[in-house]
């Protein structure tokens, strides 16, 4: 099939494997540096670029195969008669196989090198390489990625479609690693905006059966749901991932032992406690009516104490730093449960948000809660430490809901969540309708809303369900009234300054 190769890789996996069927046929290979030393001890007799060019590699390696004599045998037309005479008075063969990686930046990255060492990770020829063996897929197969060998080998002769297939590979893939280049050596304000990643898999189907859905990694992401392993269970979802992700948001905003329950991107149950069963407990009678069917996340390893209590109902993921052996054990008795470790998860963050909107995207920095802090304004009662708890509770569970949000906590828990509501009045009567039915007659609940209340009807309604405390933004153009009005009904109220929308 092929007759004279050009090869040059960082990652070597498979290439002797690859190469030896095609050499025994009479295959030319001409390699360099690592690569041609590779072959060789591996019984493929290659010629050194060098050879090729007539000029030694000189300045460390970084010029070897920039050089005419390598891209004339690439770039030369089949059926440009003045192409071919250059190659006969060169006399140079010209390739139609060129299997070339490139040098690893983005392992390279993620080990903080100073810039005089990672720049050495910046592949100057091979992309050149690539680029050039591309624009000549019409007489080239050019290989960038090991796991196209297999099928590569399996099939008798390549097509004109599966050499335009694979350059297609190759520019997605030197525009990938020019872009994450440009991201790390950009400054944050002049950092380019692009999508580019890595596929994780094809997914059965998206949000309904009849629309086709893939999940990617980003390559400039330190960390992210990618990493958690599955332990147990079935292929994730994409209505799953959508979910996890949401879980896995809320549970790491939290320090004490968290768990959160999450149903259509909503949280619908959180608990903290001392121990993650007791927290795990917490969230499950939060709303043990929503939670079935939903998905946990939480912040601890987890223990048997807890992996029975989410034994108890049917959920479809729980995701986790990890599982002691017992509780693993017992989960997996649940067939149909799937079951993601993921040792990273309290440390979830995320630089930049992104949302398609008809013909391109939006971007925003994440949104994080803060602690409990000083410069907070406090209308009336100073709040005890177990009220400010119940507070920070309500108020970190609160951001991670659809607008217009409410979120009541009692005793390290939720208790009434009100979400996506087109006013504020009805969250509000949402949350207390939920907290009615599963925690009737609680002392001392908690409200938070994500964003200001335009009127005092919400404070009214609120305090009539046995509400003392609230937490909220402000910054209403009617602050002093719905202030006063919470003043007359024995309602403190607690400013943050900063509001949580999340459309």
């Amino acid at each position: 099939m092929f007759k004279n190769a050009l090869v040059s890789v960082s990652d070597k996996t498979g290439l002797v494997e690859f190469l030896k069927p095609y050499v025994a046929k009479g295959l030319r290979v001409v390699s360099t540096g690592g690569t041609l030393k590779h072959l060789r001890e591996n019984g493929i007799q290659a010629f050194d670029v060098a050879e090729q060019t007539g000029f030694k590699e000189v300045m460390d390696g970084r010029v070897k195969t920039l050089h005419p004599r390598v891209h004339m045998a690439l770039l030369a037309r089949k059926d440009h008669p003045e192409d071919q005479a250059i190659l006969k008075a060169e006399s140079l063969e010209p390739f139609d196989l060129v299997v070339v990686n490139l040098y690893p930046f983005e392992a390279a990255r993620t080990r903080n090198l100073p810039d005089h060492e990672l720049i050495e990770y910046i592949d100057i020829g091979g992309p050149s390489m690539l680029r050039s063996a591309a624009k000549s897929f019409d007489r080239i197969a050019v290989v960038c990625d090991p796991d196209d060998y297999k099928w590569i080998v399996e099939k008798a002769e390549l097509t004109l479609g599966d050499r335009r297939k694979l350059a297609a590979r190759v520019y997605k893939h030197t525009a990938q690693y020019d872009d994450l280049i440009a991201k790390t050596l950009a400054t944050e304000d002049e950092r380019p905006v692009t999508l580019v990643g890595r596929p994780v898999a094809e997914l059965r189907y998206g949000e309904n059966p009849h629309q086709k859905a893939w999940w990617y990694r980003s390559l400039e992401a330190s960390s992210g749901l990618h990493e958690a392993k599955i332990l147990h269970g079935k292929p994730l979802s994409y209505n799953n991932l959508l979910d996890l992700d949401a879980a896995v948001g809320a549970v790491s905003e939290f320090r004490a032992p968290a768990a959160v329950a999450v149903k259509h991107n909503n949280p619908c149950g959180v608990g903290t406690f001392e121990s993650i069963s007791g927290a795990t407990a917490r969230a499950i009678q939060a709303d043990p009516v929503s939670v079935f069917g939903g998905i946990i996340a939480l912040n601890r390893v987890v223990d048997l104490a807890a992996a029975e209590e989410m034994a108890k109902i049917f959920l479809e993921c729980i995701i986790a730093p990890g599982f002691e052996p017992a509780a693993l054990e017992r989960l997996q008795k649940k067939k149909d449960l799937r079951l993601l470790e993921w040792p990273r998860l309290a440390e979830e963050s995320r630089e930049k948000q992104f949302r398609s909107v008809s013909g391109g995207f939006l971007v925003q920095t994440s949104d994080r809660t803060s602690d409990w802090s000083s410069s907070w304004r406090i209308i009336g009662e100073t709040p005890s430490e177990k009220i400010k708890q119940d507070l920070m509770l309500a108020w970190k569970v609160c951001a991670r809901l659809k607008s217009n949000a409410i979120a009541i906590a009692s005793g390290g828990a939720t208790v009434g969540l009100g979400m996506g509501q087109v006013n504020r009045v009805d969250a509000v009567e949402q949350a207390i309708s939920r907290m009615k039915k599963h925690h009737a007659g609680l002392q001392d609940p908690c409200l938070a809303s994500d964003a200001f209340f335009p009127f005092p009807d919400s404070v009214e309604l609120a305090a009539s369900a046995g509400v003392r405390w609230i937490v909220q933004p402000g910054g209403s153009i009617r602050d002093e009234e719905v202030f006063a009005r919470a003043g007359e009904l024995g309602v403190t109220m607690v400013l943050t300054g900063l509001r949580h929308f999340r459309h």
